[in-house]
């Protein structure tokens, strides 16, 4: 049996891969014949016409393999779970070409969210002892599980600003949450994880080392991935209410923070910034870590894989630390995303003004 489980795993994964792998040229060759590309500007890091239609191809690879290999009547939210990921999807191409205004595309993301959490009952149900409190009420719960998807979401919309970040980060997201699951014995999230897996990685190759057919995903991209992960992390807490099922993690809502830090810690560090300016939240700025990155000289590709190194290290620590409770881990989090932060402008400064050599 456990071999039949890896065998569908590994089916849902190579599906995956192998449409992304034959769809995102087909995609490229049709945005480019009807201009359906982002073109180069001043708050652009690319200096030539890009594609901005990948997530088409990543939701493609996520649904059909989804759909093929789950047990839907086993998971009664499932259902609503590929009815939200239809409203992002629309949500996203719509933005992607004709841009959205981002109250609209906020309230998409809203009922989308709500509509897995009200009609799919999927929700948080404790806190796990957090400041000693374990159930929470009903209205409660929608409140906290609805504005987690949002941040994760809107999180994974925020950090897509050089090539490989919300795929790279989302890979590593989904590998901690996917092995968990297997190891815990939730094979259906494990083959949905495969699934998103398989398409990302996939996607990753063309965005970042592609030359003809190189693609961004969008906001259809970002906004999938988002929702996908906000999904991971519910069922992650939730699963861990009980501490009988193996594989127990302790602290699960810090572990979970820690593992999807680079969205939330930088969309909470950005906001941070612009409510201190005065300025809007819905306003683009340069003050994400990557955009630090670049002004520092390094490449797209060095800015992604400093970033992944970061969430890879919080990640590990965290699962390693998970016994701690949920506040002292939550603080050293929050220690180790502000020092990664900052580090590589500290580094920056020291060398360029040869305090030491």
């Amino acid at each position: 049996m456990l071999f039949d489980q890896r065998l569908v795993i590994l089916l849902s994964f190579l599906t995956a891969f192998f449409i992304v792998l034959t769809s995102i040229p087909t995609i490229v060759k049709v945005a480019h014949a009807k201009r359906l590309t982002d073109e180069p500007g001043k708050r652009k890091s690319h200096s030539t016409s890009v594609p901005t239609l990948g997530g088409i191809a990543i939701f493609t690879g996520i649904l059909i393999p989804f759909t093929l290999y789950t047990y839907f009547f086993r998971h009664f939210e499932f259902q609503y779970i590929i009815a939200a990921s239809l409203i992002l999807f629309f949500v996203g191409v719509k933005d992607d070409i004709l841009v959205t205004a981002p109250l609209k595309k906020l309230m998409g993301q809203v009922i989308a969210s709500l509509i897995i959490i009200v009609m799919g009952d999927f929700r948080f149900t404790s806190l796990h002892g957090f400041y000693g409190i374990y159930h929470i009420p009903y209205w409660a719960s929608i409140g906290l599980t609805l504005f987690v998807f949002l941040a994760i979401i809107n999180g994974f919309n925020l950090i897509d600003g050089i090539d490989g970040l919300a795929s790279g980060v989302g890979i590593v997201a989904t590998l901690f949450f996917g092995t968990w699951f297997f190891l815990a014995g939730s094979i259906a999230y494990a083959i949905l994880a495969a699934a998103v897996m398989g398409s990302l990685l996939t996607f990753f190759g063309f965005n970042v080392f592609g030359r003809k057919n190189k693609i961004f995903m969008g906001d259809t991209g970002s906004l999938i991935i988002g929702l996908f992960m906000a999904v991971f992390a519910v069922k992650f807490n939730e699963m861990n209410t009980n501490p009988d099922i193996p594989y127990f993690i302790h602290a699960a809502p810090a572990v979970s923070f820690g593992i999807l830090i680079v969205p939330l810690f930088d969309t909470l560090r950005v906001m941070i910034i612009r409510l201190v300016k005065g300025r809007s939240l819905f306003k683009p700025d340069k003050n994400h870590v990557h955009h630090k990155l670049l002004s520092m000289g390094f490449s797209h590709f060095q800015s992604t894989l400093l970033i992944i190194t970061a969430n890879v290290i919080i990640g590990l620590t965290v699962v390693y630390l998970n016994h701690w409770g949920i506040i002292d881990l939550g603080m050293l989090i929050f220690i180790m995303a502000i020092i990664f932060s900052v580090l590589p402008e500290i580094v920056f400064f020291v060398k360029s003004n040869r305090f030491f050599w």
